[in-house]
């Protein structure tokens, strides 16, 4: 009998995972690299996507994971790559139609290793997308009590199966919390004796890095009007103003001039929107827990920094100027104590979640995550053949569409003729079909009825996938 993580055999498990775009690397080589006494490998498969050289070795800081245990490699070699190094578990973590695209290929191999799901950051509201794309996983990895809720109801809703394990958000991990150096601390506020320690101890017992910056999470779609995304820099510029002698730092998640790219399209980046910024106000794309190490608190809409910052002890506002609502992806936080106004943003009134909101979100007991052992279950019962395959169905429209779903993805790195052809004859197709959803969108159509439920439907899409706007210099 299999004992720890090793198989019947005494033999140690292999576990792989592939990601591409930057959340996405650091979520999966967290993920892998918390699993103790196994052999790990992370591929990173090339899309337009893929992080550059410098946002792998950030995301990869602190995961366990280390520089030689990661390849790079094109998307036609991924099923050659699954032959030879025979993993045990495989860790898809992408978007949807990238881990759709990636599990064909898998579904491939014999044996096929166990697939394990998951999103990187919070997931509530439960989306429809998030969940059809990877149904076909063996096991779907949610970060909390309520999302596992959200996901099975969405599930049954759907009337799919799926097994869902718990596991803890890589970045809400309390060792986190220990006391680090600032190597690039802010200038201390005059009001602040020099005596005074660079940790101190917030409610809950652990440790609290100490610093004067308030740190923004910058979100290429949250808010997502130019408006909003306009109110929202004049807030951190009034903060800014506010007081002179502290900075306010926005943490930017990809460099321009380094040509990096990130999960999501930015359409109004912040650099563009504050032109003349004070000279407190100042633009990072420091590692999160770096620019945290010296921050008085977090400010957010929705981003999964605030779960970071709650897990090191730093207080955080989750602004709620533009509603609390699916669009926003922030009814996580509702009831959580941590909910903001602009002036709370712009005085400083830092807050500390709920213990019973922590409880459910993101912070339950380390002992109650589960996904391990369930991962190590199923790779005993596919060994003794008493588990089928979830594979990937073929598309209803055939190779065309197959070739067209993989020109979506892959962009110019698809060198295929069929994805040439897909391409040429499915643009128009999808320009329809966006077209289509927009008008069902403006109809409510495309959500449950309760606003406040944990669960929606996936919006229209909000660009081509081919082709994104320009950026002008």
């Amino acid at each position: 009998m299999a004992t720890g993580t090793q198989d019947a055999a005494g033999r140690q498990l292999k576990v792989a995972g592939f990601a591409d775009a930057d959340s996405f690397v650091k979520w999966a080589a967290a993920l892998i690299g918390s699993v103790p006494d196994v052999s790990r490998h992370l591929a990173i498969v090339q899309t337009p996507l893929t992080v550059s050289e410098d946002q792998q070795r950030k995301a990869l800081a602190g995961t366990g994971v280390a520089a030689e245990d990661v390849s790079r490699i094109e998307f036609g070699e991924v099923r050659r790559w699954v032959e030879e190094v025979r993993p045990d578990v495989v860790v898809l973590s992408a978007r949807g139609p990238l881990v759709r695209l990636l599990q064909r290929e898998i579904d491939h191999v014999r044996p096929r290793p166990v697939v394990v799901v998951g999103l990187p950051g919070i997931s509530i509201p439960a989306q429809r997308g998030a969940a059809t794309y990877r149904t076909n996983a063996d096991l779907f990895v949610v970060h909390s009590r309520r999302e596992k809720r959200a996901f099975a109801e969405l599930y049954d809703r759907l009337g799919l199966s799926m097994e869902l394990g718990l596991a803890t958000l890589p970045f809400a991990h309390r060792e986190h919390a220990r006391p680090v150096d600032l190597p690039h601390a802010a200038p201390a506020h005059p009001e602040q004796p020099a005596s005074l320690p660079k940790h101190v101890e917030p409610p809950g017992g652990w440790a609290k890095p100490h610093g004067t910056d308030l740190v923004f999470a910058a979100q290429a779609l949250i808010p997502r009007e130019r408006e909003e995304r306009e109110q929202l820099a004049r807030i951190l510029v009034d903060a800014a103003r506010a007081d002179p002698t502290r900075r306010v730092v926005v943490k930017l998640r990809a460099s321009r001039t380094a040509g990096e790219e990130e999960t999501h399209f930015e359409r109004d980046s912040y650099e563009d929107l504050i032109q003349d910024p004070p000279p407190n106000l100042v633009f990072s794309h420091a590692p999160m827990r770096e620019a945290l190490a010296c921050a008085e608190g977090l400010v957010t809409v929705s981003s999964t920094a605030a779960i970071e910052a709650m897990a090191l002890g730093v207080p955080v506002i989750a602004l709620d100027t533009f509603g609390i609502k699916k669009t926003n992806l922030n009814t996580v936080f509702a009831g959580s104590g941590v909910l903001g106004t602009a002036e709370d943003v712009i005085a400083r009134r830092f807050k500390h979640p709920s213990a019973t909101w922590r409880e459910q979100n993101y912070f339950h007991r380390e002992i109650d995550s589960t996904w391990w052992a369930q991962a190590q279950r199923l790779v005993a019962r596919r060994r003794r053949g008493e588990l089928a395959a979830r594979h990937v169905p073929a598309p209803r429209g055939g190779a065309l569409h197959e070739a067209w779903q993989r020109k979506s993805v892959l962009g110019d790195y698809d060198r295929t003729l069929s994805g040439s052809v897909a391409l040429a004859v499915g643009t128009p197709l999808t320009k329809v079909i966006l077209a289509t959803r927009k008008v069902r969108a403006g109809r409510g159509q495309h959500t449950w009825a309760d606003d406040h439920s944990d669960i929606t439907l996936t919006p229209a899409l909000y660009q081509d996938p081919l082709r994104r706007p320009a950026r002008t210099a």
